[in-house]
């Protein structure tokens, strides 16, 4: 019998599109590094929807996504949770511009009481986003460093240093 997830950890993006696959990669080097008990990881792609719909009733959510702010390549971003309260309204939206901040905002409405206590988001800073280019080295090099990190403080509700 499985322990009761106490953490979910969700790499959001697009596999196809260079160092926008930060988030998938990452999930997938968890699980070859292997998660402690009350952690569960998912790969979130990009479907926004589906994050929703897998953070039900899980106390600790932390997303991972790749960003693209003209930062240096691999940086790595920790927002908390509390500067994600004004997110963005659910009007006008469709299932091709969802995204895991419209799904955070989806899911609020949607789970209530069920909704996560404690949620944070890891942004890697992207070099590439072109179709069919590989990983950057310095995100790559950010994923190892982000996973290890993640995996010695994932029970904890807040950024860890990385």
């Amino acid at each position: 019998m499985h322990a009761k997830v106490q953490t979910l950890i969700i790499g959001c993006g697009n596999l196809l599109r260079g160092d926008d696959a930060a988030g998938p990669v990452l999930i997938r080097r968890l699980w070859e590094m292997g998660l402690p008990p009350g952690v569960q990881c998912a790969d979130g792609g990009t479907g926004g929807m589906d994050v929703a719909f897998q953070m039900r009733g899980v106390p600790n959510v932390i997303l991972i996504d790749a960003s693209h702010t003209g930062s240096e390549p691999g940086a790595i971003f920790c927002v908390p949770g509390d500067e994600l309260e004004r997110l963005p309204p659910l009007t006008g939206l469709n299932l091709h511009c969802f995204r895991w901040d419209h799904a955070l905002a989806f899911g609020r409405w949607l789970l209530k009481d069920e909704y996560p206590k404690q949620i944070t988001v890891y942004l890697i800073e992207a070099a590439n986003l072109e179709f069919g280019a590989e990983l950057s080295t310095p995100v790559k090099a950010a994923i190892e460093s982000l996973a290890k990190q993640l995996l010695h403080g994932c029970t904890a509700h807040a950024c860890v240093e990385v």
